[in-house]
């Protein structure tokens, strides 16, 4: 049982579909889009990348149909844990399975924070060139201090912050786009090498490269089920945001990458300084060096908005766990002012700023299988285990089609994790990882007396 001064006041619901859209998009365009392209490019040989791009906005538009039942049917803050264990069993199963999903969590929501801090880094590079790796790290880590700053306050200030911040966003990509499409070259855009699209192994095997890093872009869409406890009107707001947000994005995506690729000839994509700089090349091939220097800082600004939103939406998920006595009970406190957890706020970002000593390439493979592995292929199958196990619950939101996005998530996500070189190194990853969350369950089971050791303990 908890303590008395875990015992926390209710979360403000305070954030609208404006709002919750914002948060979602400034979660799903980080700094991303910004420097993958030339390794989606680079990953199948050709302006053919642009499949996985729209791929990855099919597969995304699926899983989202899945969040947004979950979401609309159980708007509570922690989004994924609450939906595990009910769906498997909060007293059985699904308590170990949302226990998992916390524990993985705790490595794969810092891996994501970092990565936009990272980013960022990197493109402060071109206005810093002697930055040098050191003063990279140092760069990415301060990041991350500066967000858990801005966030250690109300959310009704968040809401109207994020909105700020998604203006910023949005100027930064429909420049890009415009510069793109008022300098564009059709031969130079869609130059495809002879064999481009041959179905052959390396196709596929590229392919699957090339849907990794996309999905790794896309995601972000789901942020606003994390703070369902803090959503005006969750049952409508949660779906519609989610749907919106998808679709607003991947439009944005295609025409920013096309329109690159207009500029920029897809064979020249790696010769910036590892790539990360290829939005400020661009501009200044469009516009000249000033053009270079305004986006690269609109670029920052984006990136930093990304930071932002991502520690806004994980930081709920370990309080949700720690509230329902199924992780530590720290967690559970919230702040007796600004009423926002703030210990799940600063744990995630003292673990944020360790993962920022890791590379770019690092963060995005192994955050994005450890994430496929041990949250999105159970809840996706979740979604019709718990439609089958309870067919009379309230589902204001229904996903369409059913239950055909659900399968199409999960297939796409099999693709992803089976269908690239090396494949093997982050699945061992994320089994290690399983296999230490399993352990740490168990210990705690055998000493809460908790499935499935209740019994042996109770005789």
């Amino acid at each position: 049982m908890m303590s008395d001064d875990t015992q926390s006041p209710e979360l403000i619901r305070g954030i609208g579909l404006g709002g919750a859209t914002a948060l979602n998009m400034l979660d799903m365009i980080g700094v991303g889009p910004f420097i993958t392209l030339p390794l989606i490019v680079g990953a199948m040989g050709g302006p053919q990348a642009m499949l996985g791009w729209i791929l990855g906005a099919i597969f995304a538009l699926c899983d989202g149909m899945v969040w947004a039942e979950l979401g609309a049917a159980m708007p509570k803050s922690g989004g994924s844990y609450f939906y595990l264990k009910e769906i498997y069993g909060p007293k059985k199963l699904g308590r170990l399975i949302s226990f998992l999903f916390i524990w993985q969590l705790s490595f794969s929501a810092p891996l994501s924070i970092a990565s936009g801090a990272i980013g960022l880094a990197g493109y402060a590079s071109f206005f810093l060139p002697g930055l040098g790796r050191v003063g990279a790290r140092a760069l990415a880590m301060g990041v991350v201090i500066v967000a858990v700053g801005l966030l250690y306050r109300k959310i009704t200030h968040i809401a109207w912050l994020s909105k700020l911040l998604w203006v910023g966003v949005m100027g930064t990509l429909c420049w890009i786009i415009f510069a793109g499409l008022t300098h564009f070259s059709v031969s130079r855009a869609f130059s495809f090498p002879p064999d481009a699209f041959t179905l052959s192994r390396g196709f596929f095997l590229g392919l699957g490269s090339a849907m990794l890093i996309a999905t790794y872009d896309y995601w972000g869409y789901y942020n606003v089920s994390f703070l369902g406890g803090e959503v005006r009107e969750p049952e409508k707001t949660i779906p519609k945001a989610l749907l919106l947000s998808i679709l607003l994005t991947a439009c944005l995506y295609i025409l920013m990458n096309v329109s690159v690729l207009g500029v920029i000839p897809w064979q020249e994509m790696g010769n910036g300084p590892n790539g990360l700089h290829i939005i400020s090349i661009f501009m200044q091939q469009a516009y000249g060096t000033w053009a270079a220097n305004l986006v690269t800082a609109l670029v920052i600004w984006t990136a930093f908005a990304s930071v932002f939103s991502l520690m806004l939406g994980y930081s709920r998920v370990p309080y949700a766990a720690a509230l329902d006595g199924n992780y530590f009970r720290a967690f559970a406190k919230v702040h007796p002012e600004g009423r926002f957890p703030y210990v799940s706020l600063l744990a995630l970002g003292g673990v944020a700023i360790l993962c920022c000593f890791l590379s770019l390439a690092q963060v995005i493979a192994a955050l994005v299988v450890i994430r496929i592995l041990l949250q999105f292929l159970v809840q996706a199958i979740g979604v019709i285990v718990l439609r089958t196990k309870r067919p009379d619950m309230p589902r204001p939101f229904r996903m369409w089609l059913y239950p055909l996005p659900a399968l199409l998530a999960s297939a796409g996500f099999l693709f992803i994790l089976f269908s690239r070189k090396n494949f093997q190194r982050e699945i061992t990853y994320a089994a290690v990882i399983l296999a230490a969350g399993l352990t740490i369950y168990m210990v705690r089971a055998w000493r809460n007396r908790e499935w499935p050791l209740e019994r042996a303990t109770a005789e």
